[in-house]
């Protein structure tokens, strides 16, 4: 089976890209974009065929494909009967920005934490599981700042047999903001 990790350096086109999309001088922009519920599936990062999306782009946002897209903030495998997530920094060559850590219920949590971040290490998951996730470091040109932006998830389905995960996410892509609630965020 070929391998499904991509070791170029197109994060750095990715971050460009991302960067264009904040737009004060004055501090954090006013948030534009609506916080929004999705629903995805990833597939495995093995046992499942290569052009099957097994990562998540927080900034873009969307599933992605790991042999073909390094920008994505964390990818999904089952091990041992086992689901789990993996910040990048987990997979062997990839940056270790983006992070992850649980929590105990997806309605109520509404911000991002600034501490517990989990950036090196696999969050194993099931059914009913809460993740927090940070992406990697993105540049905000106009606003001048390095930032994160956020999401949390709530895992509705793994499927061991056909190597799937199922799960309800919300990501604020809004540049510098820390909001976890559908909408658009007030500063």
């Amino acid at each position: 089976m070929r391998s499904r990790f991509f070791l170029g350096s197109g994060a750095a086109l990715a971050m460009v890209i991302v960067a264009g999309a904040c737009s004060s001088t004055l501090g954090p922009p006013t948030a534009t974009v609506d916080n929004v519920v999705d629903t995805v599936t990833l597939y495995a990062l093995t046992g499942t065929p290569v052009g099957t999306p097994s990562a998540y782009n927080i900034q873009a946002p969307g599933p992605v494909r790991t042999d073909s897209e390094p920008g994505y903030d964390f990818s999904f495998d089952i091990t041992g009967g086992q689901g789990a997530l993996y910040p990048q920094g987990a997979l062997f060559g990839l940056g270790r920005t983006s992070a992850l850590q649980y929590a105990n219920s997806f309605d109520a949590t509404t911000t991002a934490p600034t501490a517990g971040w989990n950036d090196s290490t696999a969050l194993n998951v099931s059914v009913g599981t809460v993740v927090l996730v940070r992406s990697r470091v993105i540049t905000c040109s106009t606003y001048a700042a390095t930032v994160f932006e956020y999401a949390k998830l709530q895992v509705l389905a793994i499927d061991t047999v056909g190597r799937t995960i199922n799960f309800q996410i919300l990501s604020d892509v809004n540049c510098g903001y820390r909001d976890l609630n559908t909408g658009i965020p007030a500063h």
